[in-house]
């Protein structure tokens, strides 16, 4: 069940955490973060950019490999236009500010989704991000941005359908390691845990295929107020899943 008390914690306790290789992140409640505060949704989102700066920092230092977050889905398109714009600035701000840093930290980004449809800018700043990073592999850094799980999914057919018809594929072998290749996280682990804040309950599209049989926790609190103690909170509860993958333990029936 979702809670609002994450405890402190040490680095003490972090180390007894078994850290999972790969976590990814739905970052909700930046909109009633700002509206419980009487301040614009824009503001809400800054502060949710703050949010992920923290968290990038907590998940390097704890020693996760591979940090996926959902920033702008296909479907935010359907949000005001202000909105929209403004989500876009600040992914601007936040590659333009951070991406020196991150680059110098070993951090390598890179940016999931459909880059038909971005306005030229921000497609110009996304290349840069994955070419200045390309090289670095200390830590990894995925943006889902104007992504969607099921377009991803499509994507990747149309993709495999065309080598097929090239001839560069025969469709006897195509397999699910095959197919998964042809998706936007080639090369990566699927994630072991998926969180989500503001304290709904679904995966709004986000890592269909990937997330299979991850494990998912959910929290009331709002992705602004997020920190290292809830990343940590996360990974105890993680820590005590068992995962079985369909397959059964010494004791089932």
């Amino acid at each position: 069940m979702p809670t609002d008390d994450a405890p402190a914690t040490s680095d003490r306790h972090a180390d007894a955490l078994s850290v999972p290789a790969h976590i990814a992140i739905i970052m909700d409640g930046n909109g009633r973060w700002a509206n419980a505060r009487g301040m614009p949704r824009a503001a809400g989102h800054e502060r949710g950019v703050e949010a992920l700066r923290r968290t990038v920092e907590a998940a390097g230092n704890l020693g996760i490999r591979y940090l996926t977050v959902y920033s702008f889905s296909t479907e935010n398109w359907r949000r005001p236009a202000a909105e929209v714009n403004a989500l876009f600035g600040l992914l601007k701000t936040f590659i333009k500010k951070d991406l020196a840093r991150l680059r110098e930290e070993g951090v390598k980004i890179r940016i999931l989704g459909r880059r038909e449809g971005l306005p030229d800018d921000i497609a110009v700043l996304v290349d840069k991000a994955e070419r200045d990073t390309a090289e670095n592999n200390e830590f990894f850094l995925n943006i889902a941005f104007n992504y969607g799980g099921r377009e991803e999914i499509a994507r990747a057919a149309r993709k495999l359908g065309m080598a097929v018809a090239r001839g560069d594929l025969d469709p006897a072998d195509v397999s699910e390691d095959v197919f998964e290749s042809y998706l936007d996280t080639s090369g990566m682990p699927d994630p072991d845990l998926l969180i989500r804040t503001s304290g709904e309950y679904r995966l709004s599209n986000f890592l269909l295929w990937q997330a299979a049989y991850c494990e998912l926790v959910f929290f009331d609190v709002l992705w602004p107020d997020f920190d290292r103690s809830w990343l940590e909170k996360a990974i105890r509860i993680y820590n005590e899943r068992e995962r079985r993958f369909g397959a059964v333990t010494t004791g089932d029936a």
